[in-house]
């Protein structure tokens, strides 16, 4: 088979007799024979044809038996094909519709920015100087789209082209969530997998699966160590925020050692507990002491930065002690008489105690060094109710912006743990709104870490404990709201279901179902109405309102969490590591590589 080394050679199709005598009057022909002309047939191939698959001319020769001057298929006796040659590259022309795509450069350049950063990334270990550990509390992969959407839309996007914080960063995985004995987990035994490397049973703080929840003798000799404790031994400052009560499962994993997660103070404990055990925010205030009483002649200076919600668990339970924007009329639950906010101030005179938003404005982070703050009586309001506190509260990338602030005084460096604990509970009231816009605004607190810090020596990494039975579902046109209803490709009003009435994108498989509270802003207020099992006509219901909490197909008083893996996202020295699907006490054993974190304390302990 013949190739062409121009495609040009094979010119459009043509007939043509060949040149001499065509053997006219009974002659033989010197090209003919028995006075029959012979004739050629050239056919240009198009690209992929059988034979010729780059195209080319395939050539028919034969007699012309019938003399009507043209070459029909049974006057063929010769075939012959002239191929173009194999194409090896492409011209200009040839990929212009896929190298100009918009779609197509992003991801030229998003190798290009991802080769960068992966580049800058130090991977030896020990490298970085600081640590800051974030936990958006319930945020499964549902949630980060949805919220990753919802702020796209804020801002005048379709919103599924949209970025969060965290989604630019160099290196991501997934974390297998479960508890040693659950299935489906809760967040003190993920958080303790965590931040102490070690997988434990639901319901427990601190302590390895050797402890009987319950049991105060029981957690003996089960304790863990925690990376905010190596941190505190190796040196460096420390730090926990979080926007719920700082005595709840996740924060307090930090700091404690309990049996039950629900001890966060002694009237949480019964009284053969409270005998041998501490509560939760007696540990947090005796930290630096409990401390130094494990580990023999090591000198701590504690806790640096606490922020977040729960004043009731500090204070006794008597009116005398309640703060300015108390709920409860006693605001105090302890039963022992205990101030410990006293109790932490004596300790540390030069320190600040704040309960506001006015004393955290007033916090110099040059010149301070400890400060303890509580803004609520419980949990600090969602992000979506803040405005309505009565003393006002800071938003979680404040908080987070300033305890950096306060933290990089030190030399030597700093960890910081820092939760967004109410997407957490706008997921169990089954309101995606005030889950969704805690999300945007924890993602807000990563990106002002990232600002904050540098990749050369700041290992951030962004995960959750745990998912919901949060779910985006339907077939939705591009940019269609995602707290709205569902709204086909081409179409402009709401699909219907099977039953005749529309329905909404996002939705829960199980809790409290339908409730439609317009404008209210504060999702608890849903535990307030009727759990309402079933569907529900969303003809005229506003879909998007704060205050719309959306149907479950399983009636319960509250939504549950959901039992599979969680993102993982990182960027700074030993980000590398973070990638793949791993079990969630790998997360500790990251920030250790990082910041050689049991070596340090160790040689500080010896």
């Amino acid at each position: 088979m013949k190739k062409l080394t121009l495609l040009s050679v094979a010119v459009t199709v043509a007939l043509a007799g060949c040149s001499g005598d065509d053997g006219k009057n009974g002659q033989n022909g010197i090209d003919g024979t028995n006075g029959l002309s012979s004739l050629v047939l050239q056919t240009q191939l198009a690209v992929g044809d059988t034979v010729c698959r780059n195209g080319g001319v395939k050539i028919d020769s034969g007699l012309d038996a019938d003399s009507n001057g043209a070459l029909s298929t049974d006057e063929v006796s010769s075939t012959e094909h002239v191929c173009a040659p194999t194409i090896t590259s492409l011209s200009s022309n040839d990929v212009a519709v896929t190298a100009n795509n918009t779609w197509f450069t992003e991801g030229e350049n998003q190798v290009a920015a991802a080769k960068s950063l992966a580049a800058k990334i130090a991977k030896e270990s020990g490298k970085a100087k600081n640590v800051i550990l974030f936990v958006g509390d319930g945020m499964g992969i549902s949630t980060v789209t949805a919220a990753r959407i919802l702020e796209g839309q804020s801002k005048g996007k379709l919103g599924e082209e949209h970025s969060l914080s965290f989604d630019t960063m160099p290196f991501s995985g997934f974390s297998k969530t479960y508890n040693v004995d659950a299935q489906t987990p809760d967040s003190a035994g993920t958080m303790t997998a965590m931040i102490a490397g070690v997988k434990t049973d639901i319901g427990v703080v601190g302590v390895a699966e050797g402890a009987e929840r319950g049991s105060c003798l029981s957690t003996k000799g089960q304790e863990l160590v925690s990376a905010a404790e190596l941190a505190e031994l190796a040196g460096k400052s420390t730090g926990i925020i979080s926007t719920a009560r700082i005595t709840h499962a996740t924060p307090a994993s930090a700091y404690a050692k309990s049996a039950d997660r629900n001890w966060e103070d002694v009237s949480d404990m019964p009284e053969s507990e409270a005998e041998n055990c501490e509560d939760i925010a007696s540990q947090l205030v005796n930290f630096e002491k409990n401390l130094e009483a494990r580990f023999m002649g090591v000198d701590v200076d504690g806790l640096d930065v606490v922020m977040g919600g729960g004043r009731r668990h500090f204070l006794p339970k008597d009116a005398a002690f309640n703060s300015a924007d108390a709920v409860s009329a006693v605001e105090g639950d302890r039963t022992d008489g205990r101030d410990l906010t006293a109790e932490w101030q004596a300790q540390y005179p030069m320190g600040q105690y704040v309960m506001d938003q006015t004393g955290f404005d007033a916090i110099n982070p040059a010149l301070t060094n400890k400060v303890f703050a509580l803004f609520n009586e419980s949990h600090m309001q969602y992000e979506a109710d803040r405005k309505n506190d009565i003393a006002g509260e800071p938003s979680l990338s404040e908080m987070t912006a300033k305890a950096i602030d306060i933290l990089d005084n030190n030399d030597k460096g700093f960890f910081l743990t820092v939760e967004a604990g109410r997407i957490d509970h706008g997921h169990h009231a089954g309101n995606a709104h005030a889950a969704l816009t805690d999300t945007i605004e924890f993602s807000k607190a990563v990106q002002a870490a990232m600002n904050a810090t540098s990749d050369e020596d700041t290992l951030i990494i962004v995960t959750a404990d745990h998912s919901h039975v949060f779910t985006i579902a339907g077939y939705p046109k591009r940019g269609n709201p995602i707290l709205g209803k569902v709204v086909g490709i081409g179409k402009d009003q709401p699909s219907l279901a099977a039953d005749g009435m529309p329905y909404t994108t996002v939705g829960y498989s199980n809790g409290g179902g339908f409730k439609d509270l317009g404008s209210e802003a504060d999702a608890d207020e849903g535990y307030y109405h009727s759990v309402v099992a079933g569907r529900v006509d969303l003809t005229a219901v506003d879909t998007t309102a704060p205050g719309f909490f959306q149907e479950a197909m399983v009636p319960l008083s509250s939504e549950t969490h959901a039992g599979e893996d969680v993102g993982i996202y990182a960027s700074g020295p030993g980000a590398h590591l973070v990638t793949g699907t791993n079990e969630q006490s790998y997360i500790f054993h990251v920030m250790d590589y990082a910041a050689d974190l049991v070596k340090k304390a160790d040689a500080a302990v010896q």
